[in-house]
């Protein structure tokens, strides 16, 4: 079939969901199906009507689908920090690109919005009902009222880590962290390290609770004591590292390894080691947590835990997508890699 075909004018008019169905030989009512998302469609269905709609040059009159549905079609990505780290940290920039990716597959746009201070929140609260239909929260602190505040509003979100303290009622996406960080400590101890510290992330965050949670774990299974001087607070920024690194070395000067809950953090633990005159891996080994660019950035090259970035925000899409259908919120727990380098 033509991309168009004569309307009674003589005019050409756009394909229509009708023609699409008739190309897919499949009901109107499963391309539509199809298009809000692919819920309760066999792939042997979606993948002709995704080949149909490629074959007419059907394209989606959102402006009418949202009369029809109360949807706008469109998903916010929330990212609960300060500008200036949605820029610094790699990892923010992997996860946005994932999640626009597997909207793309969807044809559903993404706008970015960053609410690092209270006005900005409330600001972008306003917008979100009946703008969005859904929200991807990146980056939740304790005690940060966003994830309540967007659950009381009937806005599906999914959040990218475990909220804390808001049990079963959010949906969300995770690395497994507590697992990634025994893998590292166990490789540590493996190595010959005995006094192995840690820069953790902020306490505030699942991340960083589950972390240090792995660190602690670990050190006792390995009949290591667990001296709380080895133990630094970090914020995962590089200016963080540089100046936990300072404090550890301050209060442990025979500490032989750091497992550092970033990459960007573990950066800037490199570089006062450096200045240190502490040789990596030699005298100390070094392990962040991400695989993120700041991982090959790293001189020498970080040894990490890889959290799976790619499934997380197909994930986070995928689990979005099917809570604006109409499902319950869902948890998706994923395992995380060790990935050796030079600096352990």
């Amino acid at each position: 079939m033509s991309r168009t075909e004569q309307n009674g004018t003589g005019r050409r008019r756009p394909p229509t969901i009708h023609d699409v169905a008739r190309e897919a030989g499949v009901s109107r009512g499963t391309v539509s199906r199809v298009l809000n998302g692919g819920h309760n469609v066999s792939p042997a269905a979606l993948d002709a009507v995704r080949s149909a709609i490629r074959r007419t040059g059907y394209t989606v009159n959102r402006h009418a689908r949202s009369l029809i549905t109360g949807r706008s079609d469109s998903v916010a990505f929330l990212l609960t920090e300060p500008q200036e780290r949605f820029f610094e940290d790699p990892n923010f920039n992997v996860l946005l690109r994932g999640c626009t990716t597997a909207l793309a597959a969807h044809d559903i746009p993404l706008l970015l919005m960053i609410a690092g201070t209270e006005a900005e929140r409330r600001r972008n609260m306003r917008y979100i009902a009946g703008h969005v239909d859904g929200v991807l929260l990146v980056s939740s602190h304790s005690g940060d009222p966003v994830a309540a505040q967007l659950h009381e509003a009937g806005v599906p979100l999914v959040a990218c880590g475990k909220p804390l303290g808001q049990g079963s009622r959010v949906s969300y996406v995770a690395a497994d962290d507590r697992h990634g960080a025994r893998d590292m400590v166990r490789y540590l101890y493996g190595a010959g390290r005995r006094r192995i510290a840690t820069v953790t992330g902020p306490l505030d965050t699942p991340g960083g609770v589950d972390r240090l949670a792995g660190y602690r774990e670990t050190l006792s299974e390995c009949g290591l004591p667990v001296d709380e001087a080895l133990i630094v607070p970090g914020d995962y920024s590089r200016a963080g590292g540089e100046a936990a690194a300072a404090l550890l070395l301050e209060r442990a000067p025979d500490v032989d390894a750091v497992f550092v809950a970033s990459d960007l953090m573990a950066q800037g633990v490199l570089s006062t080691l450096e200045r240190a005159g502490r040789r990596v891996p030699q005298d100390i080994a070094v392990g962040g947590f991400d695989d993120s660019p700041a991982a090959l950035a790293a001189r020498p090259e970080l040894t990490t835990v890889r959290q799976p970035w790619d499934r997380i925000s197909a994930e986070m899409v995928r689990v979005l997508l099917a809570q604006i259908g109409g499902e319950d919120p869902a948890a998706v727990i994923l395992p995380t890699e060790l990935v050796r380098r030079d600096s352990a």
